[in-house]
Formats: C-alpha cells, structure tokens, sequence
C-alpha cells in the first residue's frame, strides 16, 4: 500500500554544484503543485540536527534558476554520521510531521540518507548532485556539465598565455576517484595529455608524448591533470617533468573551486528540473531508499546502496583512445 505523504523536506548537502537551485525550485513546486506541505532544510543534516527547518511555498524558490550555490546552502556535519545527532535530526522530523525527505547531493550525502532511512523508516528519495559524475545510476550527475564549461572557458584562457610564451601547463581539475571531468576536458579543450585515477599514465610516457609535440613544433602543451591521479597533484608532477624535460617554460594552475561555481548551464538548469519533478512524483508513488537519475534519456529510478556500491561505471574507451589520436 502506498505511503501518503502529506509533509515532504528538502535538502542539500556536500558539495555544492551548479542546477543544485533549479532542482530546489521543482521538488517544492512539483510538491504544492500535488497539495503537499513543503520543507527546506537549511545547511543540509546540520539543519536537521539544529531543527532549521522552514516552510516554503511557491514564491521561496522564484528567480532561482540561474543562480549557482544553492538557497538552501549545505555543509558537511560529522554529527550526524553519530546516532545521538541522528536521533536528534529524526525528532525534528516527527515534531513537524514530515514524512518525505528528498536529499540532494554525491556519495556522502547518499550514505547518511541510507543509514537514515533504514534506521527511522523515513521515506526517502536521492537526488545525484555532484560535479564528479561518480554515481551510479545517472549517466550525468547535477553540475556535471556545467563544471565541464567552466574548465574548458579557463582552459582556453591558458592556452592564449600558453601560446605567447611557449609553456606547458599543468591544470588540475576535481575529481578525487573519477577521470570523467578531466578526460572530457581534455578532449574539448585539445590538451596534448591527460593523467587520470582509473588509467595509469607512467611519466616516462608523458615526457615522450610532450616531446613528440616539441618535435613535431608544438608551441605550447596543456595537460590536465585529474586530482585523484597516482602521481599526486599538478605541483609534484610539474617538478618531476621539468627535471627531465626542459624545453618549454613550465606552469602550474589550481583551478579548485572555481569548478563548482557559476550560473547553471541550460543542460543542468533541465536536469535539475527533471530529477526535483521525478523525485517528488517517486515519494508519491510509495518509492523510497530510491535515488531518481537520468539514463538513455529517461528517468530511472535505482536503489541507493546500489547507486553507492556498483562501481561499474567506467570511462568510454573511444574518448580514451581519442585523447592519444587527437593529440598529436
């Protein structure tokens, strides 16, 4: 028999990503749209902890869309990972009779959401939000692609410097245990090479790559380094190359936060919306422990121990091999 849901909150949490708003702005209006009452939680399970909870109505999440960050803001909370903070979060709910929750956020976020739903019984759905593209279940996560923009506008910026002054550059970009943002980057952005977690790259090739553009009057080289790579980060490989490989003026650039910032591209503003719209739909239909994602074009629903625990997600072998074709 399905649940009725009557209170349902919201809430983000981890690392903030681009469309996080977008997102935001359908769970609340898809839910008043069916007569639920709406919740948004601020700073994510901090705010279920501190009882920052607020009721929203259809104007809380007006002109939102093109904005990045998210309103409802998010924060990583040891407390809540404790039973006792974990309690705590669940009286808050019960005092306010809020019987759904939609948690939008990466594989943190996922895992406090799983433990909570299986220990309270709560109902609740699990929305990928995460610019590293590492869940799965969605062939692209929320900030994705916006992320993906962001690195290829600065990368070009560097090439233009790059160019004047015959330099290679190092570029690190996020992604602690997935290449997926480098290896598009790469590729769009023409990097003559690409270091990656899930693909070793030995240095020895890497300085036989670098020279074979030297050779054939490259006038300058970029390399984007993903940060989850086996050698370490842009500073430590930038040093190990320069010893051996002398030819061009060596640089290094962090492109760090700015990766998760910025107004949402059009893609994530519809992703947002898509997966906030499906999310509430699944609470009323009776889904819970469910993370709403997008495959093939459709929306798919998969269970959230499995979205946390299939690592079957694996880079395309075509976008590998064409980082070493289009390159030369």
């Amino acid at each position: 028999m399905e649940p009725s849901i009557k209170n349902i909150a919201v809430l983000t949490s981890g690392g903030d990503a681009p469309g996080m708003n977008a997102c935001i702005r359908a769970v609340v209006r898809t839910g008043i749209y069916h007569g639920k009452n709406m919740f948004g939680v601020m700073q994510g399970y901090q705010g279920l902890i501190d009882n920052n909870i607020k009721p929203m109505d259809a104007r809380s999440v007006s002109n939102i869309l093109h904005m990045g960050g998210t309103i409802l803001k998010t924060a990583r909370c040891l407390a809540f990972k404790e039973d006792e903070g974990m309690e705590t979060a669940f009286q808050n709910l019960k005092e306010k009779e809020i019987d759904g929750l939609i948690v939008i956020g990466g594989d943190g976020t996922f895992t406090g959401a799983q433990r909570f739903g299986k220990k309270y019984g709560i109902n609740v759905i699990g929305i990928p939000g995460t610019i590293d593209n590492d869940l799965y279940g969605s062939d692209f996560t929320l900030g994705y692609d916006t992320a993906v923009n962001t690195i290829i506008e600065a990368i070009d910026k560097i090439r233009d410097t790059a160019d004047s002054h015959d330099r290679l550059f190092f570029i690190e970009v996020m992604g602690r245990d997935s290449g997926c943002i480098a290896l598009r980057t790469a590729i769009a952005s023409g990097a003559e090479a690409v270091l990656l977690p899930e693909k070793e790259t030995s240095l020895k090739e890497l300085i036989s790559k670098l020279k074979s553009g030297v050779s054939t009057k490259k006038s300058s080289s970029i390399v984007i380094v993903s940060e989850g790579n086996k050698y370490g980060g842009a500073y430590d490989i930038a040093k190990s190359v320069k010893r051996k490989f002398t030819h061009y003026d060596t640089k290094v650039t962090i492109l760090g936060h700015l990766q998760r910032g910025g107004s949402p591209s059009g893609f994530d503003r519809i992703l947002g919306s898509r997966l906030g719209f499906a999310a509430v739909n699944a609470l009323i239909a009776g889904a819970s422990m469910q993370m709403v994602g997008l495959r093939g074009n459709e929306i798919k629903l998969t269970s959230i121990d499995e979205a946390l625990h299939a690592h079957t997600y694996k880079l395309e072998d075509d976008l590998l091999e064409m980082t070493h074709v289009l390159s030369i």
